[in-house]
């Protein structure tokens, strides 16, 4: 199969980095293009046609699903504060908490200000940096080979991240030993252009003088976890909070008008999955599992989808509060784990609006928000 490295098209390319990453002549490279989404570009005088790229394009050579009978469990980490600190429930915590023992290196994309990258930490004090949904694909750099090194020297390693990062890392690593590797992805309703929040960091800019130092797309504001509050705080220290049903962001994303072009093709919107155990939000909760609610102050979903993630959390359990569900009932309230998003048919003209700088961002919202 033939990937964006040799059509260009967009839709073949899911910004994983793994053909740059395994180049051994370094002849590529990640670039952002109009629409703030980074693509593989070639330095054809570096390079040699060695192919290697392609072997690691997970589109090209889509990964193997895992082969586990998969169940369900619903709830929250019975760590209050932990609880407090995570975007749902806490449940990645209780997992890395459980899987790194000793000897351990945690992946998770962390972020500052705007800029969300994936890094990696030996400390789980330092957890806290890999709680908080970001809302913008991250910057994966070198940590497919970092992993590779870990595992190399017999270290446990987590790595988490979207559905096709944990498919880019997969097919990266290709025959290399995976004993010691956990991988836990999120469950993703695709990636959104950085164009938007970078238009709003103007806007504040001009209007308050001072540039975003922290953004906390899911900020719970006590007991508000589906209330889905944006929590922004400046340099000035000004704070602005935002609740979903008067923020724009959510309406133009879930609309699909500024996602990644991949992510309308995704092939990774299926029951079946890559990563050892997928999380989300509990959707849902009120209508199947009530119990669970916990006071409207976030609850996860946990799916396992292979035997060592089976293990894992049957390990991890006790650190947390809740029961198993129905797998069948579960998948119904998630979406993006049974289809694409729709193509949305506006999306060129809100990106070209997105990108045109005669508009300012109050004017864009105005159009575009609902």
């Amino acid at each position: 199969m033939n990937g964006y490295l040799d059509t260009r098209n967009k839709t073949e390319c899911y910004g994983c980095g793994a053909c740059v990453q395994a180049c051994p002549c370094n002849a590529l490279y990640m670039h952002e293009d109009a629409e703030g989404f980074r693509y593989p570009v070639v330095e054809n005088d570096k390079c040699v046609k060695c192919g290697i790229c392609h072997k690691v394009c997970p589109h090209e050579n889509p990964v193997d699903k895992c082969n586990g009978k998969q169940f369900a469990f619903g709830g929250y980490v019975r760590d209050e504060s932990i609880r407090n600190e995570s975007t749902s429930g806490g449940a990645f915590s209780a997992l890395a908490d459980t899987w790194c023992d000793e000897n351990y290196v945690i992946f998770g994309a962390a972020s500052e200000g705007l800029n969300v990258y994936h890094t990696s930490i030996q400390d789980k004090a330092q957890l806290q940096q890999f709680r908080k949904s970001k809302y913008l694909q991250s910057n994966v750099g070198n940590s497919y080979n970092e992993v590779k090194k870990y595992l190399s020297q017999n270290r446990k390693v987590l790595f988490s991240g979207t559905p096709c990062q944990i498919a880019g890392l997969k097919a990266f690593l290709g025959d290399v030993k995976q004993d010691n590797l956990l991988t836990v992805e999120v469950v993703c309703e695709g990636v959104p252009s950085p164009l938007y929040i970078r238009r709003y960091a103007e806007w504040l800019l001009q209007r308050h003088g001072a540039v975003i130092k922290n953004i906390d797309y899911r900020y719970k504001d006590g007991n508000k976890w589906d209330f889905q509050v944006m929590y922004i705080e400046l340099a000035n220290d000004y704070r602005i909070k935002i609740d979903r049903w008067f923020n724009p962001f959510w309406s133009i994303w879930l609309n699909h008008l500024m996602s990644r072009p991949s992510c309308y093709k995704c092939p990774f919107t299926t029951k079946e999955r890559c990563a050892d155990i997928t999380l989300g939000d509990l959707w849902g909760v009120h209508i199947y599992c009530s119990e669970l609610y916990g006071s409207n102050k976030g609850a996860s979903l946990i799916i396992c989808n292979s035997i060592k993630g089976q293990e894992i959390f049957s390990r991890a359990k006790s650190n947390l509060y809740g029961h198993d569900l129905d797998f069948s009932v579960a998948l119904k309230y998630q979406s993006p784990m049974r289809k694409n998003i729709d193509y949305n048919d506006m999306r060129e003209i809100f990106i070209k609006d997105l990108q045109n700088e005669n508009l300012n961002y109050k004017e864009i919202v105005m159009k575009w928000g609902r």
